[in-house]
Order: C-alpha cells, then structure tokens, then sequence
C-alpha cells in the first residue's frame, strides 16, 4: 500500500485489520470491512486478496474467485492456487479443481500449498463421488510422516474421513486418533469424531446441574404443599 497517499493507506490498514480480526469468529463483519477496503483502493493486490477470503468466508465462491484472480494478476504468484480451487468446487465445478491440481502451477507452490492443493483435489474426488479415488489422492509422504506440521491434523483428518466414508472404519478410528495426536491447537475436531466411533457421549455438566436443582426445588415444593398446616393438626 506503499503507493497510497498516507491517509488513505491507513484507512484501508485499519479495514484489513478488521477483516483479519473478524473472519473466523464473524465472516460477515468480515465481508463489510473488505467491501469498504475495496471501495477505497481496490487496485491493491493485499486488499483484492482480503476481500477474496472474506467472500470465500462466507460461501460467496464466485466473488472469491473473482478476487482471488484479480490479486494473482496483480502479484504473479501462484500462492492462492489451492484457494481458487477449492472455490470452483463451491461452484460445482469439481472437475475444474482437478484439472487445478494437475496444472503446472502447482509444481511451484511451496510444500504447505501443495498439500492444500492435495486436500482440495481429494475434495472434488469426493464431489464425484470417487471415494477411493480421493482416498489415494491423500495418500502421500506428508500424510506417512510422523513429523507434525501445520498441515499434519487437517491431512490427517481428512484421510479418515475419507475412510469412514467408504465404510472402513477400522482404519478411520486409527487415523482420527492420529488426526488428535497432531491437532494441537484444536483446529480439526477429531477428538469429537473419535469419541463417537467409540460410542462415547459427552454430557454436559451445567445442564445436568442445572436440571438437578430444577428437579430439587420440585419436590421441595411438591413436599410443601403435601405438609399440613399447623391448625390442621387437630
């Protein structure tokens, strides 16, 4: 944004931000801030960026397309590869995002997006309804590896969903617990799907309380209306 007149470059600074700061917890406050960064200097790459993950946040594919490419054109790098995919497979264009995956574009993402680019085709597998097909498409050295990454939990994990899918469940459990192992920061829910392959069923604690003292003040007042009164006694 170096090429903005001070004043504006903070203005639009201070969107991103928000963008940023909003995106997981509230896409579509999100999406507000990017349309205002975009008004303000949409011939910057970083804010046509923005603007294509906060439309992708909020499954507006054709949008995020749209920005996606229009900040690829502006930077050359093929960074966003994996992303545009996966946004012609929210358009329902799978077969689109396979033929993404064979592009040579993808020989030069670096290893993070080459795995993303990996996730996304076994996800338009699955569009197809090619089960074991995208169960061999995850099935990779990084997916082997015993080394944790960032990428290791999502890999994982979609590994075993792939195999629940096609009904081995077995082998499903073994990689939903590798999933937990490698998830360090909670971004997959994999102890979740773990625990209901074993049959396990979280109870929530404040509620039974809360039902418990429900229950209580019940009969306490079913016995207080059973007990007689003193000038009844006689």
């Amino acid at each position: 944004m170096q090429s903005l007149p001070k004043t504006l470059a903070e203005d639009v600074a201070k969107n991103l931000v928000m963008v940023a700061r909003l995106i997981d917890e509230d896409p579509e406050g999100a999406y507000g801030y990017s349309k205002v960064a975009l008004r303000l200097a949409s011939r910057v790459a970083a804010v046509r960026e923005a603007a294509g993950f906060a439309a992708y946040a909020n499954q507006k594919y054709g949008e995020a397309l749209a920005e996606f490419r229009a900040a690829r054109r502006m930077t050359g790098t093929v960074d966003l590869w994996p992303v545009m995919a996966d946004c012609e497979r929210g358009l329902g264009r799978p077969e689109k995002a396979l033929d993404m995956a064979g592009a040579p574009e993808v020989h030069k993402l670096d290893k993070a997006g080459q795995v993303e680019m990996r996730l996304v085709a076994a996800g338009a597998r699955r569009d197809m309804g090619q089960l074991d097909a995208a169960i061999v498409t995850l099935q990779s050295p990084e997916l082997a590896s015993n080394s944790v990454q960032p990428w290791t939990a999502r890999l994982r994990y979609a590994y075993a969903d792939a195999l629940l899918a096609a009904g081995r469940e077995r082998e499903a459990r073994e990689w939903f617990a590798k999933a937990v192992e490698a998830d360090r920061d909670g971004s997959t829910d994999a102890s979740d799907r773990l625990a209901e392959l074993d049959g396990v069923e979280f109870v929530d604690a404040l509620s039974e309380d809360a039902e418990d003292t429900e229950d209580g003040a019940d009969a306490a007042g079913e016995s207080a209306e059973a007990a007689p009164e003193d000038g009844d006694k006689d």
